[in-house]
């Protein structure tokens, strides 16, 4: 909604206060300002200038030279090639934009010379201020604008053609909530004004003279669906004269964004915009039968609109037809032919009030929003008709444009209930959280024309909104002031802390981070073509998948019960983009189906990496340290040989380079290289490495890390060599010398690994440093000795031997 300053003026009368103080204001009482602007601001050093002088120009046979009263000591000399001034043009008025002067658009004017002739200015066209021949009718659109004095101030050399012309106004644009329709009219807006700055409002009743007479002897009117149209009120105006409007109606109309057109067209608009009710003038001659029927138009009926479309209709729209043809689609535009001519002698003037819901759909399902529709479909009350009707007819005899006849015909079926709301001061000053007295808020209330009586909140027939409790909190809040209402906790339960699962998913993705990982995000749903590439059994469990009833297509038909093949595919595009190496996680869900039931959906952490820096280790010391730092101690790797019971991903990964992770017997991961002929199907040319876990079991393996004291007796060293079978993995080693010394052993690391001469074939040395400390005291060489006996115990149940 764009709200002439001016406009406003004439109901409140708001002083020097500056437009910023006015914006912030109002938007503080719940009425947004999105922007505001002031007309012809780019327009500077534009004056009236009085023709004295027109010669031919020498040197050009379409130029003048004009010498221009501008108010200064001389006249300025001014050479231009506007076919209407001439000789005869002696005397006449005009905008003369003098040197330094700018215009819509940046343009600056300089002097200069025109065919060797000095030209000091220009003289300007209605385009050339912003302005158009519907701004000002007696003006012409292709020739300089021929100045007429249509105020009380008298035109004269050096006046401001802002002054002049009446050309400065205001326009604020707001954003009006759809529960503020009365908000979409300048009397709503005045009405808030007045409202939040304390100001005397200043609206009068609407008064018609008329000369007798009653439009029932001119037309009849029936309302056939009174569900669809509650009110139609018609009155009529003869002999009537088209022209322009006064410089006053169009100036305002130009301020709030609408087009002038003529003096009875211009009234419909100013009263919609005034009052916020649409309204539409018919001519006479065009309503066959004299009669108007509010219906339901005919399943293919036609009208021809406004705007020259012929549109096609349904039965659930309504129309308003005369005895035989629709002449204009309710709530929304007129027909062809209902519209005011320039030899219109008699027109009917409409208001009426449509349901709202039914305006919606019809103007949303003929592509025709208009302003007339924007605001039936907000909900308009019935009242307010027969105001903004007679507003309309007491704008047609001020400007003694036609013969108002003095009845008019009303025909109403809604029912007259006025909107109230329980008054609660207690619960209202709890609900806000202040501690307004009662009557303070019955103040606030009447300066919204709300009257409180008997427990009661009785809202004027324009506020709709008003039904409920919080609905009176609301405003007494806005007009108390937002600023002014004390700060409190929120009531009830507002926890913003992070689940348990949620700290752990954010540990584990920032850890990889910190390992030099890059996150991806790949689709939840696959192409089932992905499970053929990472090498899946035809019997593999994942398979089984929850498959999409509507996809967008088959490479997005299923939902994935993998992460492994998303990482695949992303590792093959940036190989394909000649990335040399790449490192990345994604962390997401699988979708694993339940028969009948909404399938599982387990997190997942998927990691995937190619490079001649990485290999099988690599992926492994991420792992090590990811798990570390979730608290996971202890985990056992297990080499996988291209099958596994817990991870159906196996067949993905080298038969030979490839292993699982447990956890106290629990599988939770599985990684390694790929297997050639993955790496084929994806056309990765290098090696590449993959891992996948399961967070909800790595979650549960995960322990409270807590704080230790730092030691206060020394450690003691044994290094132990052993002679094993080589397929013995080093972990199951490590693990027998940890149950063997037990709780005084701080740490066992592998440092060498041998086979040689010195190894029998199919054997291994492996040497191991263990470091043995006891809180409770130093360490004896016999205890140490003890513990590492123990050590060799257990690593002979291994088939381990101490290497001689």
């Amino acid at each position: 909604m764009d709200l002439s300053m001016k406009w406003l003026s004439d109901y409140v009368d708001i002083g020097d206060m500056s437009i910023k103080d006015f914006c912030q204001g109002i938007t503080m009482s719940g009425s947004k300002v999105e922007s505001y602007e002031t007309e012809g601001s780019e327009i500077s050093k534009v004056v009236v200038g009085k023709i004295l002088d027109v010669k031919p120009h020498e040197n050009s046979d379409h130029l003048v030279v004009c010498q221009v009263d501008v108010g200064e000591a001389e006249p300025v000399q001014i050479v231009t090639g506007a076919p209407n001034i001439r000789e005869n043009n002696v005397g006449d008025f005009v905008p003369a934009a003098l040197d330094g002067s700018t215009l819509p658009g940046g343009v600056k004017i300089k002097k200069g010379k025109l065919r060797g002739v000095a030209s000091n200015g220009m003289l300007c066209s209605l385009g050339e201020l912003g302005l158009t021949t519907h701004d000002f009718p007696y003006a012409i659109a292709d020739g300089i604008f021929i100045l007429k004095q249509e105020t009380e101030k008298a035109l004269y050399p050096g006046m401001d053609i802002h002054e002049a012309i009446d050309f400065g106004d205001t326009t604020v644009e707001f954003e009006i909530t759809s529960n503020r329709p009365d908000c979409m009219s300048v009397l709503g807006l005045a009405r808030e004004t007045a409202a939040t700055f304390d100001l005397p409002l200043n609206i009068k009743e609407p008064e018609i003279k008329g000369i007798g007479g009653t439009a029932a002897d001119y037309l009849k009117v029936n309302i056939e669906n009174t569900e669809l149209c509650s009110r139609y009120i018609a009155g009529v105006v003869k002999n009537v004269k088209i022209g322009p409007s006064p410089l006053w109606m169009r100036e305002r109309l130009r301020a709030s964004g609408v087009r002038p057109i003529n003096n009875f067209v211009d009234i419909t608009n100013f009263v919609m915009l005034e009052y916020g009710h649409p309204m539409h003038a018919f001519d006479i001659r065009y309503i066959e039968g004299g009669s108007i029927n509010i219906r339901n138009a005919a399943e293919g009926e036609k009208i021809t609109t406004l705007d020259g479309v012929e549109r096609e209709l349904s039965h659930k729209m309504l129309v308003i037809a005369d005895s035989k043809k629709p002449v204009a689609v309710a709530g929304v535009m007129g027909g062809e032919y209902s519209g005011i001519m320039d030899d219109t002698t008699d027109v009917v003037f409409e208001a009426a009030c449509f349901d709202g819901a039914s305006v919606r759909t019809t103007a949303k399902a003929l592509g025709m929003r208009t302003d007339a529709s924007a605001r039936f479909e907000k909900g308009l009350d019935p009242r307010m008709c027969m105001p903004a009707i007679k507003r309309a007819l007491e704008l047609v005899e001020e400007l003694g444009c036609g013969e108002v006849v003095t009845e008019l015909i009303d025909c109403d079926t809604h029912k007259d209930t006025q909107k109230k709301a329980p008054f609660d001061a207690k619960w209202i000053n709890n609900f806000l959280g202040t501690d307004i007295s009662e009557e303070d808020m019955i103040k606030y209330l009447k300066k919204l024309e709300i009257e409180v009586k008997d427990g009661w909140a009785y809202a004027p027939a324009y506020r709709i909104d008003i039904e409920y409790k919080n609905d009176l909190a609301e405003e007494i809040a806005r007009l108390y002031g937002y600023n002014n209402i004390p700060q409190t906790i929120i009531r009830g339960i507002a926890s913003g802390e992070l689940t348990p699962a949620q700290k752990f998913t954010r540990k584990a993705m920032n850890t990889a981070v910190a390992l030099g990982a890059y996150e991806i995000t790949t689709f939840s749903f696959i192409s089932p073509k992905y499970f053929d590439k990472i090498r899946l059994p035809k019997d593999s469990k994942l398979r089984n998948t929850v498959v999409i009833t509507n996809p967008l297509g088959e490479d997005t038909s299923v939902m994935r019960t993998s992460l492994l093949p998303s990482m695949c595919e992303i590792m093959a595009s940036n190989y394909n983009n000649r990335n040399a190496s790449v490192c990345l996680f994604e962390m997401g869900n699988e979708y694993l189906p339940k028969g009948g039931e909404l399938p599982e959906e387990p997190a997942r952490m998927c990691f995937g990496m190619y490079g001649a820096q990485y290999d099988f280790y690599s992926m492994k010391g991420i792992i090590e340290k990811l798990l570390d730092t979730l608290g996971i101690v202890g985990a056992e790797y297990e080499p996988c040989k291209g099958t596994s019971e817990n991870f159906g991903e196996a067949p993905a990964f080298h038969p030979g380079r490839c292993a699982e992770v447990f956890k106290d017997g629990v599988a939770i991961g599985i990684f390694g290289e790929l297997h050639p002929e993955t790496l084929e199907n994806y056309g990765i040319g290098v090696k590449a490495y993959a891992a996948k876990l399961n967070l909800p079991e790595m979650m549960a393996a995960s322990i409270q890390k807590v704080y230790k004291p730092l030691p206060k007796y020394p450690a003691t060293t044994r290094d132990l060599a052993v002679v094993c079978d080589e397929d013995i993995p080093v972990a199951h080693l490590e693990k027998a010398i940890s149950e063997g010394v037990g709780k005084i052993l701080e740490s066992v690391k592998l440092f060498d690994i041998y086979k040689g001469k010195q190894i029998a074939d199919g054997k291994k040395s492996a040497a191991f440093s263990i470091v043995m400390r006891s809180h409770d005291g130093t360490l004896t060489d016999e205890q140490a000795d003890a513990a590492v006996k123990k050590a060799l115990k257990k690593l002979s149940e291994l088939g381990a031997e101490i290497r001689s």
